[in-house]
């Protein structure tokens, strides 16, 4: 039995447990990490320019303060709960993307946080994922908002809702990545919005263009990690077409919430080479009691 199998057969065996115990609305979500915690001293925060600093052309103020009013990761705090359950949930990512892990991995620097279904944290999972990554020292982070049917990460991070983006730059050959990437207040923090609104969306990244863009990205910069909030995987075929692209998968499932089947349906659009990570979200289970089950790790898409 594969760990995604073992991974899913759990997640049934804790449906119940995990729609007793969660209350919490999609801004407070809590998620299980990977593995336990190191104790190993922490790094220090990331350096954040001060909010209400006059954006300049090119460049945005990320809202620290409202998202850890949301309960999500802050630069500000980096010992806080959530912070260390990033630490666990990234650190199997980082060793792929170092050459440390079990088996070398094929562009893995380019990673996807994506879903089954709306609703189950995954714009959540993703920008914290990217903020606790732009944490790392010698490490660089690229936030794709590549949902672009809703571009809700986007909102979150402060994006003004006219930015061109991924699909300008795919659709437009006069613009260049300089274009449409956007410095933030987060100095190793760098965001491509998703752009216009588009009919053809499917098609722009499932072309040769958007190919070579993705090659570019994951071979240009080696110290570069691309995170990519995808739309869920059983509502657009976008979702689709990108994971195609992705060296790894962090895929989010909320607890008491996610079937089965929505699970098992939505892995078989993944390639059998791509690694994909489990994430169980909207946990209230006590810290002793959720490692081993919440985070299930492996290869291949299919079940």
């Amino acid at each position: 039995m594969s760990i995604i199998e073992k991974a899913i057969r759990n997640l049934d065996k804790n449906q119940d447990v995990g729609a007793n115990s969660s209350n919490l609305s999609a801004s407070q979500e809590e998620v299980v990490a990977a593995e336990p915690v190191s104790s190993a001293p922490q790094q220090p925060a990331t350096s954040v320019v001060p909010e209400g600093v006059e954006s300049e052309h090119g460049f945005i103020n990320i809202p620290v303060s409202r998202l850890a009013a949301l309960g999500m990761l802050s630069p500000s705090m980096p010992n806080s709960q959530i912070a260390e359950e990033y630490r666990g949930i990234k650190r199997p990512l980082l060793l792929n993307i170092d050459g440390k892990g079990a088996t070398e991995v094929q562009h893995a620097n380019l990673i996807m946080v994506a879903s089954a279904l709306p609703g189950e944290g995954k714009t959540f999972s993703a920008v914290n994922l990217a903020l606790s990554i732009a944490m790392e020292q010698g490490k660089s982070v690229l936030f794709v908002d590549a949902d672009v049917s809703k571009a809700s990460a986007g909102a979150l991070l402060g994006v003004p809702k006219d930015s061109v983006g991924l699909i300008d730059l795919l659709e437009d050959k006069t613009l260049g990545f300089r274009d449409v990437v956007l410095k933030t207040n987060i100095p190793n923090l760098r965001i491509l919005p998703s752009g216009k609104l588009h009919q053809r969306a499917t098609e722009l990244l499932a072309s040769d263009d958007m190919k070579s863009f993705m090659l570019e990205l994951s071979q240009r910069y080696p110290d570069r990690i691309i995170v990519f909030d995808s739309p869920p995987l059983l509502l657009t075929t976008e979702a689709r077409v990108l994971a195609n692209f992705m060296g790894q998968i962090v895929f989010v499932v909320a607890a008491g919430k996610t079937s089965h089947e929505a699970v098992t349906d939505a892995l078989q659009y993944i390639g059998n080479d791509t690694v994909v990570g489990m994430v169980l979200n909207r946990s209230n289970i006590k810290a002793s009691a959720r490692y081993g089950y919440g985070y299930g790790y492996g290869y291949g898409g299919r079940t």
